[in-house]
C-alpha cells in the first residue's frame, strides 16, 4: 500500500497543495488532476522520492519511504512527462538503456520485442531525432512491456498517442492492474480503466 498524510508542496513564497492525504492499494488507480500549475507534476515527484514535501509523509506499507531508499525505488517505475528519450540513440538504445537505469537490463531481442509490441516494428534501429512525438512517447513507454515493478507513476502517458496507441496502453495498465499492480497517473484525456478500485484526485 502506498500513503501519503497531509502532504504539502512549496514552490519558492507559493503553496501548491496542503494537507493532501490518500492511499493506493493492488490493483488500484488513481487519476491525478488538476489545472495547469497546480501541482500534479510535483506530487508525482514527491511520491517517486525525487523531491521531498514541505510537510507530511509518504509511505510504503506503513514505512516512510525516506528511510525504504532504494528499496522503495525498486518496487517503482517513473514515467516523467519528457519521457528522457535521447535523440542520437536508436529506439532499441533508448529503450535498454532507460530499462538499465530502473534496474532491469533486457538484451536487444526483448527490447526490439517490446517496440513491436508497442507499434514500433521497423523503426527499432532508427535514432530518436527521426521519429514523431508520438512515436517517442512510445519508446518510453515500451519500459512498461519488460518492467516487474508493482508501482507505476505516469505523468501524462497519453501525451501525443493516436487512438489505437491509446487503447494500447490501456491495455497495459489493465493487465498490470489484474496482476495486482498500482497505478498513479495525470492525463488530460479520458480514458475508462478496469481495476479494483479507481480513485480521482484533483488538485486545485
Amino acid at each position: 500500500m502506498l500513503t501519503a498524510r497531509n502532504l504539502e508542496c512549496i514552490r519558492g513564497e507559493h503553496s501548491l497543495f496542503s494537507d493532501i492525504s490518500f492511499s493506493v492499494n493492488s490493483g488500484e488507480l488513481m487519476f491525478v488532476g488538476g489545472a495547469n500549475g497546480s501541482g500534479k507534476t510535483s506530487l508525482l515527484r514527491l511520491l517517486c522520492g525525487l523531491s521531498s514535501p514541505d510537510g507530511g509523509e509518504i509511505l510504503w506499507d506503513g514505512m516512510d519511504i525516506r528511510e525504504l531508499g532504494g528499496d522503495y525505488r525498486g518496487v517503482l517505475t517513473y514515467l516523467g512527462h519528457l519521457g528522457g528519450i535521447k535523440d542520437d540513440l536508436t529506439a532499441i538504445e533508448n529503450l535498454r538503456i532507460s530499462c538499465a537505469l530502473a534496474n532491469c537490463e533486457i538484451d536487444e531481442d526483448q527490447a526490439a520485442d517490446a517496440l513491436g509490441q508497442i507499434g514500433l516494428a521497423g523503426r527499432e534501429m532508427l535514432p530518436a531525432k527521426v521519429l514523431s512525438q508520438g512515436q517517442r512517447r512510445r519508446v518510453a513507454l515500451a519500459r512498461l512491456l519488460v518492467v516487474q515493478t508493482k508501482l507505476w507513476i505516469l505523468d501524462e502517458p497519453l501525451t501525443a498517442l493516436d487512438i489505437a496507441a491509446v487503447g494500447l496502453i490501456k491495455e497495459i495498465l489493465e493487465h498490470n492492474l489484474s496482476k495486482g499492480g498500482m497505478v498513479i497517473m495525470t492525463t488530460h484525456q479520458e480514458i475508462v480503466m478496469t481495476a479494483a478500485a479507481v480513485h480521482h484526485l484533483t488538485l486545485s
